[in-house]
């Protein structure tokens, strides 16, 4: 599902009369989360999930074909974690 198609469900599941409502929903939410995460603090959906800035280590890697070696830097990433009701829905879901 794309965004167009995700605003159209927003649409249709929250009531809204367009789709520009829909729109403007998403688009809070998403600068919502954003806000909150370049905070440092963590967004708790209870039911939903969670989410949170993680730190991903740096890593070190070889060039191919040579002999040379690099290392990334440590970094700071998004990160979701889903929570029990959403996942248990999934789970429902038939292979």
């Amino acid at each position: 599902m794309n965004k167009s198609e995700f605003i159209a469900t927003i649409k249709e599941i929250g009531g809204y009369k367009e789709k520009k409502e829909a729109e403007r929903a998403l688009d809070s939410f998403v600068k919502a989360v954003e806000s909150a995460l370049k905070a440092n603090d963590t967004v708790e959906l209870v039911g939903f999930g969670k989410f949170e800035n993680a730190l991903q280590k740096g890593k070190e890697g070889k060039v191919p074909g040579s002999d040379r070696t690099y290392k990334t830097d440590d970094k700071w990433v998004p990160k979701f974690k889903p929570g029990k009701a959403l996942k248990d829905e999934i789970a429902k879901i038939k292979a």
